[in-house]
């Protein structure tokens, strides 16, 4: 009953005939509650000041550190059709085994003969540069030959031109004694003239000296006309030394021009070499890549094409190669508020897919079937789930599982400063973050 009437019947009940009424209102279990509540608060008490370690939650996956310890895309490098497959999906292969044979499917490489045909057409365009080349150097004797024929002449010409300034020399010389004779003899005609007329001289005398001042004016015509044609001699040298140089010139130009063309010939055909040449490495190289083989040891995990017949397109996906040894990591994903919490050395407590195991969040020495982790590196940034990446390598405590594979499913507890539990619930109550701040300790040089 409650009690709660203000007309009291406690004194009209019989006590003594009821047990149980007698036993609750003698209240001895309030004391029995009171001892209760009060040790239940002393536990309470003592269990907000155990230390907590405060921790980040997150999850990923198992990877590898090395990017040539990751799965392997291996692709055709060139289009083509499956011939044989030579393993199957799960099948360890070496280095250099092969995998997969393609037949080719563009009829510009279907002729069995075709690097033969090519490597021909290569030793003939290197035969033509050759013969080019010997053209070139023929060319070059003809221009030296040229050459040392325009000396010849010219030192002849020149020679030929000295003779004939000295013979115009003479001949001028010569006329110039033939004037003074040709005047002599007409001073000597006056004279004999004028003595013939005094009677001092005969008329043969006289018809004597008219006879010598013609022939002295005949000598100094023929001289003059000498010393003319001499001149004429000297101007007709030079006119042939011009003419020497212009053939010489219009000799050397059509050789010239000959050479040029035959350059250009032999360059356009080392040029068409360079491309045979390009063509019959690319022909040769293809003829490789008819077979697939395994670029390092591993496993075929995934094949992306069928059976024979298939077509494949030029850098199709075909299969799936696993390295045979790897080093794993971890990467985990967390959030922006919480990467200041984090620097790389970081230790973490891992807790792997298919690895049972007892965790306390705040308490990592409690926890069983973790496994050690250091934060290795940190993305500089922000991924496309708007988080940063983190990569956890093994550490050197404890080894992981021999048995973990890649990709396989990981849960990580990065650890951070150890506080009081009623400190950990006052933050979480009012949203602050973790402890994060660090007290910069300077100490005072001595002086």
């Amino acid at each position: 009953m409650l009690n709660i009437s203000k007309n009291k019947i406690d004194h009209e009940i019989l006590q003594n005939h009821f047990s149980t009424l007698k036993e609750v209102e003698q209240k001895i279990s309030g004391n029995a509650l009171k001892n209760t509540l009060t040790i239940t608060f002393i536990l309470v008490l003592l269990i907000l000041f155990i230390p907590w370690t405060q921790n980040i939650r997150s999850s990923g996956d198992v990877i590898s550190l090395t990017p040539n310890q990751k799965p392997q895309k291996i692709n055709s490098i060139i289009g083509g059709q499956v011939d044989k497959w030579y393993t199957k999906e799960g099948d360890f292969v070496k280095k250099g085994d092969t995998i997969l044979k393609i037949t080719e499917v563009k009829s510009a490489y279907f002729d069995p003969n075709l690097l033969k045909r090519t490597k021909n057409q290569v030793e003939l365009k290197k035969q033509s540069i050759k013969t080019y080349e010997d053209k070139i150097e023929n060319q070059n004797q003809q221009l030296q030959v040229l050459k040392n024929q325009r000396d010849l002449k010219l030192n002849q010409a020149k020679i030929k031109l000295e003779q004939a300034i000295l013979k115009v020399q003479s001949d001028s010389i010569a006329f110039e004694v033939v004037k003074i004779n040709s005047t002599i003899s007409k001073r000597q005609l006056q004279r004999a003239d004028s003595l013939f007329r005094q009677g001092l001289k005969s008329r043969t005398d006289l018809e004597a000296k008219k006879i010598k001042q013609q022939q002295a004016a005949s000598y100094q015509i023929k001289a003059y006309n000498k010393w003319l044609n001499s001149q004429a001699g000297l101007i007709n040298l030079k006119i042939e030394i011009s003419n020497i140089e212009v053939k010489y010139k219009a000799d050397y130009n059509k050789i010239k021009s000959t050479q040029l063309t035959t350059i250009n010939n032999k360059i356009n055909a080392e040029s068409s070499l360079n491309k045979l040449e390009n063509q019959y490495t690319n022909y040769a190289s293809r003829a490789g890549f008819y077979y697939i083989l395994a670029p390092q040891n591993g496993y075929v995990t995934q094949t992306n094409i069928g059976g024979i017949g298939e077509s494949i397109k030029a850098g199709q996906t075909i299969f799936t190669l696993m390295p045979e040894k790897y080093d794993l990591a971890v990467q985990i994903y967390i959030n922006p508020v919480d990467l200041p919490l984090i620097k790389v050395g970081e230790h973490v407590r891992l807790q792997f897919d298919g690895w049972p195991a007892i965790v306390f969040a705040g308490w990592p020495g409690l926890c069983h079937g973790t496994y050690g982790g250091e934060v290795y590196a940190i993305n500089q940034y922000i991924s496309s789930n708007g988080k940063y990446r983190l990569l956890i390598k093994q550490d050197d405590e404890y080894l992981w599982p021999k048995a973990l594979r890649y990709g396989g499913g990981a849960s990580a507890m990065l650890l951070l400063n150890d506080v009081p539990i009623w400190y950990e619930l006052w933050r979480n109550i009012n949203g602050f973050p973790p402890d994060f701040y660090k007290k910069n300790i300077k100490k005072k040089e001595k002086i």
